[in-house]
C-alpha cells in the first residue's frame, strides 16, 4: 500500500531543503504562478512578495494539517473567507492553476519527482484545495 503523505513529506523535505533553498521555492513558484495567467499577474502587481511567499509556506502547513485532520484551523478558515467572492474575490479555477504552479515547482526542485510524487501532492493537498473553492461562494 503507497502511503502519499509519506511520499508529500519526503517530496516537501527535499524541495524545501533548508532556509535559502525554500526561498528559492517560493521564489520560483511565483515567478511561474504570475507568468501563467494575465489575471494573476495583475492580483500580484502591487503585493509584498517577501510576505506573499511567506504565506504561501503557511498555507501549505495549513493545507497538509487539514488534509490529516480534516478540521479546518482558524488561519484556514481567515484565509477561505479573505479569498471569497465578497472580499479578493478569487475564482475557483485560479487554485487549480495554482496547484499546477506549485507542481511544477516540485518538479524542478524534487530531483526524485515522478508520478508518484505528483499524486502524492495532489491526494494531500486535494481536502484544503476544495475547501477553498467550496467557500468562494458561501460567506
Amino acid at each position: 500500500m503507497k502511503n502519499y503523505l509519506e511520499f508529500f513529506m519526503g517530496s516537501m523535505d527535499r524541495a524545501f531543503g533548508n532556509e535559502r533553498r525554500r526561498r528559492d521555492f517560493m521564489t520560483r513558484f511565483y515567478e511561474l504562478f504570475i507568468e501563467s495567467s494575465p489575471d494573476v499577474a495583475r492580483r500580484f502587481a502591487a503585493t509584498d512578495m517577501d510576505r506573499q511567499k511567506e504565506m504561501l509556506a503557511r498555507s501549505i502547513h495549513e493545507m497538509l494539517e487539514f488534509s490529516t485532520s480534516r478540521a479546518a484551523s482558524e488561519y484556514l478558515r481567515q484565509t477561505a473567507q479573505r479569498h471569497d467572492r465578497a472580499h479578493r474575490d478569487i475564482p475557483p479555477v485560479l487554485y487549480d492553476l495554482w496547484l499546477d504552479c506549485l507542481l511544477a515547482t516540485v518538479r524542478e526542485f524534487d530531483a526524485r519527482f515522478n508520478d508518484e510524487i505528483e499524486l502524492s501532492w495532489r491526494v494531500v493537498l486535494a481536502p484544503g484545495v476544495a475547501y477553498m473553492k467550496f467557500k468562494y461562494d458561501r460567506t
